[in-house]
């Protein structure tokens, strides 16, 4: 058996290659969009793609189903529950996929999504015991798959939450402890508000340390899976639409235009986002009014997808070599409209200081000391519910970043605002969201709230 984990830390996506070394016919499941990594591995390994199965609809990335069936002519199979513009093989529940030796057995497992499946993976024909159960969203290792993010669909997430129950006791239990677990996301996805580092663990293993696993009434569940979840990013409900949808293949092939600086302030005069990628250090010391940061060395894709539009036009402030990637990792969400990247950057604002500004950035001892000398001050945490319930700066105004474009409405443009996050990176792109819409007096809190708290801690032990 030739079995792949692929994992994205930008998404913290695990998607996988299965293929049958016997007869040469492989399947991949929950692909990401650039696709070629799957091709090329296939390719060295003698197999054919012939199936594309996605366990459910993903909200978090635009799935690569379309690219992978054009370039193999493989099928795409989604639980028979799913409806889509194009054609699909619908999986029931019980259904095997023979590849050879190795069988493929399908379980329906509703909740996170009404069409979420699992797929069981048996290495031999006959084993007992699986090799191991591909889960999607139902089951991570840490957590289940949040049932709430389908409220704009018609769904409730009580409804979802009860479903979740079912499929996780009667579907996923019952399986030998000895079953390896292969989700679709790790820490860090909004899918989820415990998922663990780990990639990979066993049934029994979650079995004795998933909260979620614990012996509960189903009302008990449902109410602690639906709490503190984070907020989720604007852009979930347009991918989970949109990967129902025949939509555009992604092509890489053509060339991303160069602009010079006086064209991308042109184009944002038009209404274009200037997306500033940089190292944190750099933007803050020199960057373009009105520009919005998302550091491209961190979760790139998903925090451009909580303050950048779907439907926005976008040029690139990139460090140069790096614009490519970027435009990629957009792409991964499905954010297509990339007009071009600023050349050089650095040198051109060097060469043009007159159309530059800077970030302000305070620390932990310089906000408590505007908290005191400054009236009308706002502190604004953009951390999600989950982390600002263990604690936050006293009267703070809590805002996710996820939200903050369309709550933005309930702030004072004239008051001064510091802007506190974990560590300093949400804070940033929040704080150029602010600027950009007109805010005359914005800071960002250096090192964040954790930050904060050891500074102030490390205070008091000196006092």
């Amino acid at each position: 058996m030739k079995f792949t984990q692929y994992y994205l830390d930008c998404l913290s996506h695990a998607s996988y290659l299965i293929g049958d070394e016997t007869t040469g016919r492989a399947v991949v499941v929950d692909p990401r969009r650039d696709v070629q990594v799957y091709l090329d591995d296939a390719a060295a390994a003698g197999l054919r793609i012939e199936l594309v199965i996605e366990t459910h609809f993903h909200a978090d990335f635009l799935s690569g189903h379309l690219e992978l069936a054009q370039a193999t002519g493989a099928e795409i199979a989604y639980g028979e529950a799913a409806k889509t513009e194009f054609p699909v093989r619908p999986l029931a529940d019980g259904e095997t996929i023979p590849l050879g030796e190795i069988t493929l057995k399908v379980l329906a497992t509703p909740g996170h999504t009404p069409e979420s499946i699992s797929v069981l993976v048996y290495e031999h024909a006959g084993d007992e015991v699986p090799y191991g159960v591909l889960t999607g969203d139902t089951l991570f290792i840490g957590d289940v798959g949040r049932p709430d993010l389908l409220g704009s669909l018609g769904f409730t997430a009580e409804e979802m939450g009860r479903k979740l129950y079912n499929s996780l006791h009667t579907q996923l239990m019952p399986l030998p402890d000895a079953t390896r677990v292969f989700p679709a996301h790790g820490a860090g996805s909004s899918c989820g508000k415990q998922l663990s580092t780990e990639t990979v663990s066993t049934l029994g293993e979650q079995r004795h340390a998933n909260y979620a696993l614990a012996t509960m009434t189903e009302d008990e569940f449902v109410a602690i899976v639906t709490d503190g979840q984070p907020s989720q990013p604007e852009y979930f409900v347009y991918d989970a639409v949109l990967n129902r949808k025949q939509r555009p293949l992604l092509d890489q092939s053509d060339p991303l235009p160069q602009l010079t600086l006086d064209e991308a302030l042109a184009a944002q005069a038009e209404g274009v986002v200037l997306l500033d990628t940089r190292d944190a250090g750099e933007y803050g010391a020199g960057h373009l009014p009105g520009s919005v940061w998302v550091g491209l060395d961190g979760r790139f894709a998903e925090q451009a997808g909580s303050v950048v539009a779907h439907d926005a036009t976008i040029v690139l402030v990139s460090e140069p070599g790096t614009e490519d990637e970027a435009r990629v990792r957009l792409a991964r969400i499905g954010f297509d409209n990339v007009r071009g990247f600023l050349a050089d950057p650095l040198a051109a604002i060097a060469a043009q200081p007159d159309k530059a500004t800077h970030s302000s950035r305070v620390t932990a001892e310089q906000l408590d000391r505007l908290r005191e000398e400054v009236n009308g001050l706002v502190v604004l945490d953009v951390r999600n519910p989950g982390e600002t319930a263990l604690g936050t700066v006293e009267g703070a105004v809590l805002m996710p970043l996820a939200k903050l474009n369309g709550r933005m409405g309930e702030l004072d443009t004239t008051a001064p605002v510091v802007v506190v996050c974990a560590s300093g990176r949400r804070s940033l792109s929040a704080a150029s969201l602010l600027s950009k819409a007109g805010f005359g007096d914005v800071s960002d809190l250096l090192g964040g709230y954790t930050g904060y708290v050891a500074s102030t801690r490390s205070a008091a032990a000196a006092g």
